[in-house]
Parts: structure tokens; sequence; C-alpha cells
């Protein structure tokens, strides 16, 4: 086995490589990680045989607290949003055809009877948290309990769409590891009461007591008068003017005035201003404005906070987020920095989390805002929050090898990898560069990966996964030092397991 060549910072150590497969494509496992569970969706089970009545009127008997139901509102919620969707769905066409009154006797019939299916479904929904679980009841017919281990918990948030904002509403969603979306979302309860249900599901989900410690005793179930919890200490808050100007320089914002000309001369030309002229033109321009006009709704009024071991986030304008992540389970740190950004020094940065579904086509509705924008000294302070000891300006990434050009002429400078004495780092990208921070710790499997045209050049990509699924990936790295980097990273991540 060769040393490769010295562009990869490496430590001094004298850790042997891992032996050469046959194969193209290798799996170098690393150790078992001891706190995290076997993957999977949170299971579904038939309720347990029904116990004799107890003086609380449920089945769980004991000191079991009784089950409770969402905010006596959420049928209405649910009811103005079905009927946005049905008036949505009778469409202009069908207004032409009946007219008015028969158009708003369909829409007033439909809404009714979805309300009535949202009362029914409110009368038959219920949570409550038996021992280290959550418990949430659905169905009428069919009957369903989904039960949450709640130490497969990653995240909770408690967000206020606008209609809830305006009866005092919130809506609590849950992320668990493993899960491919949301897990039982409760829509809709009391501010007061989320935000009370939220700590003391963040706080079941640490680890568990000893078995000599005293039992805890359950918490008095949350009521509106709960006081919610303090926002903890302030990290930062993102400028609305900044957020603003951020989405004006995007690819976006400078092809706009191109679009409009385009449209403009279109009509001109045609001199047609019919109806469907117009809807497909909105329809388009809608298209084009979405995206930026979306980001700067959500992400408006950006606050970020820490609590102990827990990182606050805060944002929205029509609908409010306040997103609790524990800081340990953390699995990556993602940076941008978009191509016309870099003028101003700007950045973004996001998280990965375990449970958090990466296969959101929409990366809006991804919970994983760190920084929207912000310059280089802000991030490097965020970073150091999030990833105490890890130096954002100070990880070093080694490039690869001069034959990688033939795989990527334009962008081979741009691609590298390094080891720091706390994370794994990689980076990628021309126009956009992106860095991926990976502790250690969460390191769940390396993989040394080969195509056929880096078989030929004798390259390789050493991929380190983690838990959310994403990870990090050395590129086109020489194929000797490929699998050095995988035996480094294997036995690295053996340790920060034993450490925890």
């Amino acid at each position: 086995m060769t040393r490769p060549g010295p562009e990869l910072p490496r430590p001094a150590t004298d850790t042997p490589p891992a032996p050469h497969p046959d194969g193209p494509a290798a799996e170098v496992p690393p150790a078992p990680r001891p706190d995290h569970p076997a993957a999977g969706p949170p299971h579904d089970h038939q309720p347990t045989p029904p116990a004799p009545p107890t003086p609380h009127g449920h089945p769980d008997g004991g000191g079991a607290e009784p089950r409770r139901r969402l905010h006596p509102l959420s049928p209405a919620l649910h009811g103005a949003k079905s009927l946005v969707v049905v008036i949505a769905g009778l469409s202009w066409s069908t207004l032409s055809r009946v007219g008015f009154g028969w158009f708003a006797a369909m829409a007033t019939v439909l809404a009714l009877g979805a309300t009535v299916l949202a009362v029914v479904s409110w009368y038959n929904t219920g949570y409550h948290v038996v021992g280290r679980e959550l418990r949430v009841y659905e169905g009428l017919l069919w009957r369903r309990t989904r039960a949450i281990p709640l130490e497969r918990l990653q995240a909770v948030e408690v967000v206020r769409p606008l209609l809830a904002q305006l009866t005092g509403l919130a809506e609590l969603r849950l992320e668990v590891v493993g899960g491919g979306k949301t897990e039982a979302p409760l829509a809709y309860l009391g501010v007061a009461e989320a935000a009370a249900l939220r700590q003391r599901l963040l706080a079941l989900a640490g680890p568990a007591p000893h078995p000599g410690a005293a039992a805890p005793q359950p918490s008095a179930p949350a009521g509106p008068a709960v006081t919610p919890v303090p926002p903890g200490r302030a990290l930062h808050a993102v400028a609305n003017r900044d957020l603003l100007v951020s989405q004006l320089l995007t690819p976006q914002a400078f092809l706009l005035p191109f679009g409009v000309a385009f449209v403009v001369a279109q009509f001109l030309s045609e001199g047609s201003w019919s109806f469907i002229a117009v809807a497909s033109t909105v329809t388009a321009m809608a298209g084009v404005l979405l995206q930026p006009i979306r980001r700067v709704l959500d992400d408006w009024n950006f606050r970020l906070a820490r609590d102990e071991g827990t990182l606050r986030v805060r944002n929205g304008l029509l609908e409010t987020r306040a997103q609790t992540v524990p800081l340990n389970r953390v699995q990556t740190v993602g940076v941008t920095w978009p191509l016309l950004w870099r003028a101003k020094g700007w950045l973004r940065l996001r998280l990965e989390v375990a449970g958090y579904s990466g296969g959101e086509a929409d990366d809006r509705n991804r919970p994983d805002r760190l920084l929207p924008v912000g310059d280089q000294d802000t991030g490097e302070r965020i970073v150091a929050e999030v990833l105490p000891g890890v130096r954002l300006g100070g990880l070093a990434t080694g490039l690869p090898p001069a034959r990688a050009r033939w795989l990527r002429p334009l962008g081979w400078r741009a691609v590298g990898a390094g080891l720091d004495e706390r994370v794994f780092a990689a980076r990628s990208g021309l126009l956009t560069r992106q860095l991926t921070v990976v502790p250690y710790a969460r390191i769940q499997s390396v993989r040394v990966t080969q195509g056929p045209a880096q078989r030929r050049l004798r390259l390789a990509t050493v991929h380190a996964d983690t838990a959310g699924g994403a990870g990090a990936a050395a590129l086109d790295r020489d194929l000797d030092e490929a699998w050095w980097l995988a035996a480094e990273l294997t036995a690295r991540a053996h340790a920060a397991h034993r450490a925890r």
C-alpha cells in the first residue's frame, strides 16, 4: 500500500489502511452507535385489550394521566382550509355554467360536510404521554394508535399558520429518527399548552434515568394557564433588510426583467388579452417570483437562541415557527456561499438533523435553517456554538490529484476534503460553493465507491454517512488515499462513539 500525496491534511498516526477489495466499491462499517436505535418510522400497533374502567375513564389505569383532546377550535380551522380547497376545486368554469347562486350553495354544502367530518375526527382524536412514549389516538371506523418512543425524538416545532395566529392556536410537529415525514402532528393546541408539551417531550427524550433513581412524578397536564418558557440566550437576529437584499441577489431576481420584457413583447405582437392568456402569464410570473417571496416570508424576523443543550429558532411572518433542536442530535452543518453573495461576504448555514425528510421537493418546508444570511464572522460564531471547538475558517481541505481534472475540468480546484481534530470537512461547487462539516461521533458508515471513469484514473470517492442520510463525500481522491481516508474515518468514528 503506498502512501498518498501531501494534498490531504492528516494526523500523525500509524493507523493501518483498510484491505483493498476486489470489487469497485466496499463498505467500512464503524462501531454501532449506542444511542441510535434501529431506524424506521414510529410503529403502529393495536391498542391493548381494555381493562376495567378507572376513575380517569381510560384503559391505562394506575397513575397515568387522562387522554387529552385537541383544542375545540381545531375543527373550525380545518373546515376553513377545506373551504379554500373546495372553492379552488370548483374553478371558474363551474361558476360560469351554474351561476353564482348555485356555485355558492355547492361551496357551502361541501364546506359544511368537511366541517362535520373535521368535528367527528376531532372527537375521536386524543393524545397522552405514557412513560417515555407519546401516544396519539385517531380514527372512527378504523381506530389507530401511534406510539412514538421519545428517545428517538430529534426536534419539536411549534408552527402557527395565519389562521392559527388569529385564533391563538398552534400546531405541534415532531421529528423522529427514521421518519420520512413529520410524525403525528397535533393540530391544534393552545399556544401555552403547545409550548409546555414541547418542553415536556424534550425533557423525556433525554437520557433514561438510572434504574436506582427515583422515578419522576408525572407533571400535571398542560393547561392554558401555563407560562411559556423563556427564549434562552440570544445568539443572532437576522436583519430583515439583509434578508430582502439576499433574495434580490438571486438568479430569479436577475432574470425577472427579461421575463417581463418577453411577456410584454408577446402581448404586443399577438394583440391577445384573453382570460386564458392573462391567467397563463400570471401563473408563469408567479412561478418565477414564488421561491424568493416564500423565503422572505419564511425567514422574516429570524431569531436564533441557545438554552443549555438546545438550539431555539424562531422565524416566519404569515406562518411563524418555533423550533427546538437538541444540539446533541445535530448530524452535520452545511455552509453555502452563493455566487452573487460573495461580493458582500455573505453565507448561509443549514443543519442536518436525523428525522427530517431529506427528500422534500421544496427545501423551504424543511425546518433545518441555522442562518438564512449572514457575514463570515457571524457564521464562525454560530458554528462554534453548534460544534464546540470547531473553527469554520480553520478547516483545511486538500485538493484531489491533478488527474481528476479529466472528470472536473472547470471545478477541479473547487473540490476538497480534510480531517480536523473533531470533524470531517468536504467542499464542492464552482458557482455556488458548499462546505459540509460532519462530527466524527455522527458518522454511521463509511463507503468507498468508484465509477467507470474513476477506475481508469485510479480515483475513488469516500462517503461518510450520517443518520440524516446525506453526510459528506470526499470526491475523486487517489485510490490509495481513499482507502487510507476510509480507515481513518472509521477509527475516529469508533473513538468518538467510545468517548460518548
